[in-house]
Formats: structure tokens, sequence, C-alpha cells
């Protein structure tokens, strides 16, 4: 059905430099919208471009401030009321993830809320990269085509050629993207055990498995305050481990995160470009994901399966 229809490439205001870099890998230009504040704050969106019946793919991050989500919500529902064919929200980093489930009593399943005004707003599929939590795909009644970092940073370390390596997961909830990296590398695992004493916060308690004399690749989805990755990444130095390069996809670097990143045994932090930097740092490098976005557009387009982009 959908190639039968146009394709029309927009984006919002969250991360502008991406949404260029997917669409020029796509093969076109963005289309027209006009998207501004009143004077209020009150946001207003409009297509300068007719899309009736058209494939309509609308790309924005959506970090803090909430305004990206309700930004979000108004171009699918603009797009909706002109009568696009197909609406695919193209989300690089999608936000709230953290918030998945009921963990203690009166508090809200922030995710679900917002896979719910999603779909209520119009979406008819949603296209993003390494959900904090995967069974956040659960949340939605649409398709989710969930992309993954670890095809772009795996890539990396190949073709770094980095001897005596371990995989690390800086906790429990990260020991499963680190063995699909320590299995592609063939690489060792370790698990850093840490008690958390209060939220974003994080204290390193003991490491679990073997990092004397061998280089350490730290894991993870995201990287907010960088507290766990510095700990990690400290209490592995303790330890004996010898180059320490991390990996995070989101990079929201909020609070004291890059000073804890200058300041620590860390001697790469890998990003991608899901969320714009608000400053440089020579430990930091940004690869982008456009490729991968593009890639996986021209098969939601074309009705091809999204999942063969990671078959190796």
């Amino acid at each position: 059905m959908s190639n039968n229809f146009p394709i029309s490439i927009f984006a919002g205001r969250s991360n502008p430099a991406l949404a260029r870099g997917i669409a020029h890998a796509y093969g076109q230009e963005l289309g027209r919208v006009e998207i501004k504040n009143f004077s209020d704050g009150e946001m207003y969106v409009h297509y300068e471009e007719s899309i009736r019946g058209c494939d309509v793919f609308l790309i924005q991050s959506t970090q803090p401030n909430a305004d990206n989500w309700l930004e979000l919500f108004l171009l699918i529902d603009a797009a909706k009321r002109a009568s696009a064919g197909r609406i695919t929200a193209v989300i690089p980093y999608f936000g709230y993830a953290r918030q998945e489930r009921k963990d203690q009593p009166r508090v809200s399943i922030a995710a679900k809320l917002m896979a719910n005004i999603l779909t209520t707003a119009g979406v008819d599929r949603v296209l993003t990269m390494d959900l904090h939590a995967s069974q956040i795909q659960g949340f939605f009644d649409v398709p989710v085509d969930h992309l993954y970092g670890s095809a772009i940073f795996a890539d990396y370390f190949k073709r770094k050629a980095l001897s005596n390596l371990v995989v690390v997961a800086p906790d429990v909830g990260s020991v499963k993207m680190a063995r699909s990296y320590a299995k592609r590398l063939d690489a060792d695992l370790a698990i850093i055990d840490k008690r958390r004493p209060a939220q974003n916060e994080a204290e390193v308690m003991n490491i679990i498995g073997e990092v004397e004399g061998k280089n350490a690749i730290i894991i993870d989805d995201m990287v907010d305050t960088a507290g766990t990755l510095t700990n990690a990444a400290n209490a592995l130095k303790k330890a004996g481990a010898l180059e320490i390069i991390a990996a995070g996809t989101h990079p929201l670097l909020s609070g004291p995160a890059y000073d804890r990143i200058e300041n620590s045994a860390l001697s790469k932090l890998l990003v991608t470009d899901t969320i714009p930097l608000s400053r440089t740092s020579d430990k930091i490098e940004v690869i982008s994901v456009a490729e991968i976005f593009a890639d996986a557009i021209r098969r939601i387009y074309t009705d091809e399966s999204v999942s063969t982009l990671f078959l190796s």
C-alpha cells in the first residue's frame, strides 16, 4: 500500500542536524513546515505543502524539555487533519522511557502514557532506537520498529581492532546488551554490581568478572548524569583495566555529566547524535545514526523488513 504514496519527510525542532542528515542520506530535502511559538509559549504547526495521501515521516527526538513531545503531537495531529496517507513518528530518542513500570506506589507509567497519546494523536507507526526497556514496544497498538545502536558501535570497535577485550555492563539491567556486544566482538563479559543510594546517584560495590590487564568497553543505552558510567570506569581502572572506552547511544549528559566524564578514568565516550550535545569534549566522540534511520525509512516505505538491517 505505502509505496503507491509519495513520501514526505518532515522534522521538528529538537534535533535539526540529525533530521537534515537523515533526509540527505535518504536522498531528498526535508519538507516545508512552519513551527513557531506565540509570545505566551503556545506552539503553532503548519505544513507549507500538500501531504494529502503521502507517506509522512516525522523526525523528532523527545529529550527534555517536554515541549519536544508536545511539538511531535501537534505535527502528527496536523498531518492527520491534512489527510496524510500514513504517519510514522521517527523518534531517535524516546523520552520518558525510564518510567516504564510501577516500581513503587502512586507513580505514573509515563512511557505508556506517551504511547497512548501518540496513538490518539493519529500515528500509524513508530520508528525509534535503543528504548530504555524493550517491552515498551508492547505499550503500542501500532507497529514499532526498534533500531539498535549496537550495529553502529560494534562496527566501530571491530575497526579499532582492540585486543584482550572485556565488555562491561555498568549495572544488571545492561547485562543483556553487554552480552550481545561480547558475542559480536568475541570478548569476555564483566558486570558492575552497584547500589543506588538515591535517584541519579550510583555507588559501585563490586566487579563480577576478570578485568585486570584488559581493555574494557562499558556499554549502556543512555548517559544522563554519567554517575553510573564514571563510577564504573574508575572502579575498572582501580581493578587494573587498561584502556577504558564507553559507548552510550543517547547522550542526555545533564547536570555534572561533562565534568564527571572529563575527570574520570574514561579514555573515550562514544555516543550517537540522537540527541544534540550541549557542549564539546575531547573525550566524547559522536557517531551519526542518519544512515541507519534513512535505511529504515526506505524499508518501511517499500514494505521491506527492517530487522534484516541487524542480521550479520
